[in-house]
């Protein structure tokens, strides 16, 4: 059986960047001295299964070079999937190559630099750029519909701290002295700080990231305060201590997930429009 091995490039960061420096007329040399840069095969693989890709997926690849990530989550996970690309033969190649792995239907590769490219119906971010790109896309990236997955090789997002990173062994990597790569995995988190409300009972967060410190207070609640870690959707109960509630973000209100601490399950939480609930 034939298996498309993937590699992917990050040769799209670094052109945008040496291009938003360099005149028009130097820009040639700059595309004549930027390398190739490749994942290697078994980095790309985890970056798909970390983010755990499957049918329903729309990957989205930012920096696709020559889109064999896009083409691989399409024919061994079947997603579908979007690769952005700013040098126009790579582009080309990708939809070659799309073609000749069967997955023509699936995917889409488009010369568009990665701030140009809309992101909203992407479910699967995978990204090989510099660590300042990935800092100049991270609000975007926060914005994102929560439970998005974000996979990045070697680089992080500062002090957007991953929700896991896997170290994949590499003897031949060709950049710098570590013969291996880091695989980041983030879940965009619901954006959940500020008040809360459900008839008398108030419920505040504040949230950095996909970490908070919860207060409920008022009606049929037991007063507590308490730490937590978003989980994409999921505002799951810590382990250990005494019993915490649990939520889940649906549709930007706030739904008790088990009965506990004097709330019933499914009880709604909805943003409050002030300073305070309603009385």
């Amino acid at each position: 059986m034939h298996t498309y091995i993937a590699r992917r490039t990050a040769i799209s960061a670094l052109v945008a960047i040496a291009f938003a420096v360099v005149p028009f007329a130097t820009q040639a040399q700059v595309m004549d001295e930027v390398p190739f840069i490749t994942t290697p095969d078994n980095v790309t693989m985890e970056m798909l299964k970390t983010a755990n890709v499957g049918p329903k997926d729309h990957v989205i690849d930012l920096g696709s070079g020559d889109g064999r990530i896009v083409i691989t989550a399409a024919r061994q996970f079947g997603a579908s999937g979007l690769g952005v690309e700013l040098v126009p033969d790579l582009v080309a190649k990708s939809r070659d190559n799309a073609r000749r792995a069967g997955v023509a239907q699936k995917t889409e590769f488009r010369v568009q630099d990665i701030f140009d490219t809309d992101l909203s119906a992407g479910t699967v971010i995978t990204m090989y750029l510099l660590p300042e790109v990935n800092l100049q896309l991270r609000p975007r990236l926060l914005r994102m519909a929560p439970g998005t997955r974000l996979v990045s090789h070697d680089w992080d997002m500062g002090d957007w701290q991953p929700d896991r990173t896997t170290r994949v062994d590499v003897p031949d990597k060709k950049v710098g002295l570590e013969k291996f790569s880091r695989v980041h995995l983030w879940m965009v988190p619901a954006p959940v700080d500020g008040l809360w409300c459900s008839g008398a009972t108030r419920l505040h967060f504040q949230q950095k990231y996909q970490n908070y410190d919860a207060r409920i207070e008022g009606g049929a609640a037991v007063a507590q305060s308490w730490a937590g870690r978003i989980s994409g959707v999921d505002l799951p109960a810590p382990v250990g201590g005494p019993m915490r509630p649990s939520f889940t973000w649906r549709d930007g209100g706030l739904d008790v997930k088990t009965s506990t601490a004097g709330l019933a399950s499914g009880t709604r939480f909805t943003r409050a429009t002030g300073n305070a609930c309603p009385a």
